[in-house]
């Protein structure tokens, strides 16, 4: 099956930002679908309530990658508050879209971002759920069946 990827996602899989590991990151968060086999790890350096930096590694396809991409890029230098805020339609528009089949890896990278927080707030001795909510998981994906 052919997909048609705005010139913005082949830009972030291709150039992909933010891309690694942070030593004595205050916050990593992985998630992943089986189905699909899209891994998504995302670690984050938190001073003062502020992501002053954020990386990932990502297994899975070019979508995956450049949906871990933008959102590194949309959360780094905003506030914990405002990362939690960003959604996989953010994602998405920021990409200028993503074919339908492949709006499960934007809903990975919100995922993981609310994930990596939780694991901050888990080493702050916060309960994250009250802030953070439900991550949920991407076994909604049907197509990957």
């Amino acid at each position: 099956m052919a997909f048609t990827y705005s010139e913005k996602v082949m830009d972030h899989f291709a150039n992909p930002r933010n891309v690694g590991e942070i030593e004595n990151a205050d916050g990593i968060g992985e998630v992943g679908n089986s189905k699909c086999g899209d891994i998504m790890k995302m670690y984050l350096k938190i001073e003062g309530n502020v992501l002053v930096d954020v990386k990932f590694k990502t297994f899975g396809c070019g979508a995956a990658i450049a949906t871990s991409s933008m959102a590194t890029e949309l959360i780094k230098g905003k506030t914990i508050d405002e990362a939690l805020k960003l959604t996989n339609k953010a994602v998405m528009e920021a990409l200028d879209g993503l074919p339908p089949v492949k709006v499960h890896c934007s809903v990975l990278a919100e995922q993981a971002i609310k994930a990596a927080i939780s694991d901050y707030y888990k080493k702050q001795g916060i309960d994250p759920t009250p802030i953070v909510g439900d991550i949920g998981d991407c076994d909604h994906c049907d197509h990957c069946e």
